[in-house]
């Protein structure tokens, strides 16, 4: 543990009449070296409270301690979710994102994580190959449930081939050993054409009912391959593939149901608009808890816009875990989502969700407010969703009609900037950003057509 700081402190911690400061580092809680955010909330629970802290400036260490009610909230927010290192990916899979991305981007962008705390706090997918036994007790005890499997395939030989690391031939035993503990895992397989899609997706589907029955969840979502893809074997799907696959996830969805009672596996809406469809309803779903992997994600959107749920599907956003996690909530603020709306309005939009969003638009009699597809130029291929909008891309969607209020989803920013480091700020106060929900949404379209109305 080193370099954990103090971020805030709250005006009602009872800290906060302490010697405790914003930017003073944590050193133990009780006598312990906490490893991470999981830790260091366990261990302030209790009800007598010691922390061992350094400031800057000072040559010793000092000690602060305070009594409280057990479980009464400590006031202090901590720069890090965790505080020895992040454990780090040491597979080097074909199909992997961060592979894809060009030089010059923001440093954190670059790191892998195969971290099971990170998959707890964030819904990040580990892969397993670096779980340990220690790592199976500690998630066992603390009931660090649910957690998020990347499993891709079960064939052992093509699960190492496509992990390029021979454990992954052998990792999923944790999964069942996670699943024997009763600890929750939601499941994906990340499905490249000709690699591990038609005889072998079936294969992987049909284990996971025999094998893993037990699965939370299990997402079949496409290969995201941009312009800077540099893997012969890695291409986007085909219509005709992109509908081959969700026959197979039809099928086993089905057997699912009568198997198990429950339909378990599920296709990411950005199969179906691949395929040509719309992506199902509802209550197509038994539920929305991979909606962040693409699974249902269309249709929270449209329930939330049309106020039939009040989720927040859309709570963590690519690379959210390295660049900089709060204690509290474990969300990094995207930006802020102020700002003056002008009399003319249009909605910035990936390229995938345009057509959708127009016909939620339309259904809402919002037909003059125009949705603007943004293509995403920066990182070509099948970059399509709009948490990859990059600030270069949506600057030149802004500069054809500079005099437009855009109202830009901000699932594409992390603390005001977007994943090529344009920050919103350099875009000009045209672009206002608007929290990334169906609802928030409607509510901002309908204070602005309140206000041109009562002009």
């Amino acid at each position: 543990m080193s370099g954990v700081r103090i971020s805030s402190i709250s005006p009602t911690s009872p800290l906060a009449s302490r010697d405790v400061r914003v930017g003073d580092e944590l050193l133990a809680v009780n006598g312990r070296a906490p490893s991470d955010i999981i830790e260091y909330q366990q261990l302030v629970d209790d009800e007598s409270v010691t922390l061992l802290l350094q400031r800057e400036g000072r040559p010793l260490r000092h000690k602060v301690s305070v009594t409280k009610r057990a479980g009464e909230p400590l006031g202090l927010t901590i720069d890090s979710a965790v505080f020895d290192r992040i454990r780090t990916c040491d597979n080097h899979c074909s199909f992997c994102f961060i592979y894809q991305l060009p030089k010059g981007l923001r440093r954190s962008l670059y790191v892998k994580d195969d971290d099971f705390r990170l998959s707890f706090l964030y819904g990040n997918y580990t892969t397993l190959t670096r779980f340990t036994e220690f790592d199976l007790e500690r998630v066992i005890t603390e009931r660090l449930s649910p957690l998020y499997v990347s499993i891709h395939t079960t064939n052992p030989e093509l699960r190492a081939s496509m992990l390029r690391n021979p454990r992954g031939a052998t990792s999923l035993r944790w999964l069942r050993a996670l699943l024997d503990a009763g600890i929750a895992v939601h499941g994906q397989v990340v499905t490249c054409p000709g690699i591990n899609d038609g005889a072998e997706l079936e294969r992987t589907l049909e284990d996971a009912l025999s094998l893993y029955p037990e699965l939370a969840s299990l997402a079949v979502v496409p290969v995201g391959v941009s312009r800077f893809n540099e893997e012969s074997t890695m291409r986007s799907f085909t219509r005709d593939e992109a509908e081959h696959t969700l026959e197979v996830v039809a099928r086993f969805r089905d057997l699912a149901l009568e198997t198990l009672g429950r339909h378990l596996i599920e296709a990411s809406d950005e199969f179906y608009l691949l395929a040509g469809s719309t992506p199902p309803p509802p209550e197509h779903y038994d539920s929305l808890d991979q909606a962040e992997n693409g699974i249902g994600l269309v249709a929270s959107f449209a329930q939330s816009f049309r106020g039939e749920n009040e989720m927040d599907v859309l709570g963590t956003g690519f690379f959210q875990s390295v660049d900089g996690a709060p204690a509290w909530g474990y969300r990094a603020p995207r930006s802020d989502t102020s700002g003056e709306i002008r009399e003319r309005l249009k909605i910035l939009s990936g390229e995938y969700a345009a057509p959708l969003l127009r016909d939620l638009l339309d259904e809402a009699g919002f037909n003059d407010v125009d949705v603007v597809s943004v293509t995403n130029d920066y990182f070509g291929g099948n970059i399509k969703v709009a948490g990859l909008l990059t600030g270069a891309d949506v600057a030149r969607a802004v500069a054809r009609d500079p005099d437009v209020t855009h109202l830009l989803p901000d699932v594409c920013l992390n603390e005001g900037r977007f994943v090529d480091g344009i920050e919103l700020g350099e875009l000009g106060s045209s672009v206002v950003p608007v929290k990334t929900t169906g609802q928030d949404l409607r509510r901002t379209l309908e204070h602005w057509r309140a206000r041109l109305v009562s002009a």
